[in-house]
């Protein structure tokens, strides 16, 4: 792994499980076991840090989505959310954390907003094509909607520890996202 992606993933890491206060260039060579000065080699300023933080969890994730979601028909399609929310919330649990951390820095720092906003249009696209695929009449309002409430399950499971089962809920987003 090159000396780039370990001080991406360490960052990750510190904004996961520590906050954005731990967000620096000293803690991410310490973590990432990296010579001092390595990561402002890469990334010279901590906003260039957090745009590759940023990099190292969106990249990730919409992999996984691309991956994960290729449903036939409705019922298979709250399985397969089922599925990527346990992921995110389970073994990627530290990234999405981070990315949480990241939305809160958002409110307060227009330069993260503007970062963090550039990679929504992805992420809509991809369930968009997904839902149009399975005939919602409005793909990408349906996509917005979908995509709210799976944020808003993540957001309990990561905050709150809600490990209650997601198909209920997403079946009936779902369903309203399909018309």
């Amino acid at each position: 792994m090159s000396t780039r992606d370990r001080a991406i993933r360490a960052a990750v890491e510190l904004l996961g499980t520590e906050g954005a206060h731990a967000l620096t260039h000293r803690r991410v060579d310490d973590r990432a076991g990296l010579p001092a000065g390595s990561t402002s080699n890469h990334f010279r300023t901590r906003a260039a840090l957090v745009d590759g933080a940023a990099d190292g969890i969106v990249g990730p994730e919409l992999r996984g989505l691309e991956a994960a979601v290729h449903p036939a028909d409705a019922a298979e399609l709250v399985e397969q959310l089922a599925a990527l929310v346990e992921q995110l919330t389970g073994p990627m649990r530290v990234a999405t954390t981070a990315r949480h951390v990241l939305f809160l820095e958002a409110t307060h720092d227009a330069r993260v907003r503007e970062r963090l906003s550039a990679d929504r249009p992805a992420y809509v696209a991809g369930v968009a094509a997904v839902l149009e695929r399975l005939g919602a009449a409005e793909p990408r309002v349906a996509a917005e909607a979908l995509a709210a409430t799976c944020e808003g399950i993540i957001l309990h499971r990561i905050a709150r520890g809600d490990d209650s089962d997601p198909r209920p809920v997403l079946a009936v987003a779902v369903r309203g996202a399909l018309g």
